[in-house]
């Protein structure tokens, strides 16, 4: 039910990450390092389990025109399941969400894809995504998410991301409030880490016009893309505690932590988060609240359309539109995704 607003707020959120990638460089050097406090020993229980017909029955799909000026024409329900874009495998009871790959598209056209919204919202928890697969394919641009009203003063925060054939994934948050929100570099050193990831934008706050937010990306290549399917998937996770911040891991399939298999996550038995946002830094409350969740799948537009000629992919991304055959394995395979207080 809050697709339709998002689409009207979120139009220029991913063309600010382009121009913000790669843009910093990481610093192990600090005059005042702070011991990083990331997690708190502490065992989650389950809010929401998202698994199979839930996809169906407690999000919404978005029918609007893609706000980041993508090449897709995203489909209702109904059109989507009659098309073989979303549906849940009776094998294994995961979520299929794909972008048309039989359709004759012209160069340039709106290819039938996916994006879709959860019903509930959320300003704090422990978010975990468990996929078989995502969306591969010069073009594409998948995107696991969340957002609040109003954007960009509720933030998004950005916990999948990546376009084209980028090696690894990009974990980026997007503050709108005057108070002031950063990546604090300080508490990563070399002898006490907060993150694992490299920095590539440190000020949060966005606007319509600067919205680059701050970024890490991971430096596993089996975070995204082609390495994130080649080693079956994995896990996903986003601790958000108002308290001490925002932390980001990622799991390949075989490194998968069994309590978090178990249903009974304690995220400080897992190690240094790939990214680490602290409240040091960020009022977290006061600049993320009230989101829903986001999947998707976009072609081309602001960013991997922007990105296309510097990510060895051939020709142009408005002709690869036509081809159909690029979009066969573009594709999230959904395990569950679930939400723990």
């Amino acid at each position: 039910m809050h697709a339709l607003y998002f689409a009207a707020v979120v139009a220029a959120v991913h063309f600010g990450t382009l121009a913000g990638a790669h843009k910093y460089s990481r610093s192990r050097h600090h005059l005042f390092a702070r011991t990083p406090q990331y997690t708190t020993n502490k065992t989650y229980t389950v809010q929401d389990f998202y698994q199979a017909e839930d996809f169906f029955n407690e999000w919404t799909f978005f029918t609007g025109s893609d706000p980041t000026g993508g090449n897709v024409a995203y489909q209702s329900m109904s059109d989507a399941t009659s098309k073989g874009l979303a549906y849940v495998d009776d094998c294994d009871n995961s979520t299929v969400l794909a972008v048309d790959s039989t359709s004759s598209i012209p160069a340039g056209g709106n290819r039938p894809s996916v994006r879709i919204t959860s019903n509930k919202s959320y300003s704090s928890g422990l978010f975990i995504l468990d996929a078989a697969a995502m969306p591969v394919g010069c073009g594409t641009w998948p995107s696991f998410w969340s957002v609040g009203p109003n954007w960009p003063y509720a933030g998004e925060i950005d916990i999948v991301e990546g376009v084209n054939n980028q090696a690894t994934n990009q974990m980026t948050l997007h503050s709108g409030t005057s108070s002031a929100c950063t990546i604090d570099t300080a508490v990563n050193t070399s002898t006490s880490e907060a993150y694992t990831g490299h920095v590539l934008g440190t000020n949060c706050y966005s606007t319509p016009t600067a919205d680059a937010g701050c970024a890490f990306s991971d430096t596993d290549t089996r975070s995204f893309g082609y390495g994130f399917n080649n080693a079956n998937g994995g896990v996903f996770a986003l601790l958000w505690d108002t308290s001490l911040g925002m932390s980001m891991w990622h799991f390949a399939r075989s490194e998968i932590p069994s309590d978090i298999t178990n249903r009974a996550p304690n995220p400080s038995n897992w190690g240094v988060p790939a990214g680490f946002w602290s409240s040091q830094t960020c009022n977290i409350s006061a600049n993320f609240y009230q989101h829903s969740l986001v999947i998707d799948t976009t072609i081309c537009g602001n960013w991997a359309g922007g990105a296309y000629s510097s990510s060895g992919c051939p020709g142009t991304c408005s002709a690869m539109v036509a081809n159909a055959t690029n979009f066969v394995n573009a594709k999230w395979i959904i395990n569950y995704v679930a939400v723990y207080q």
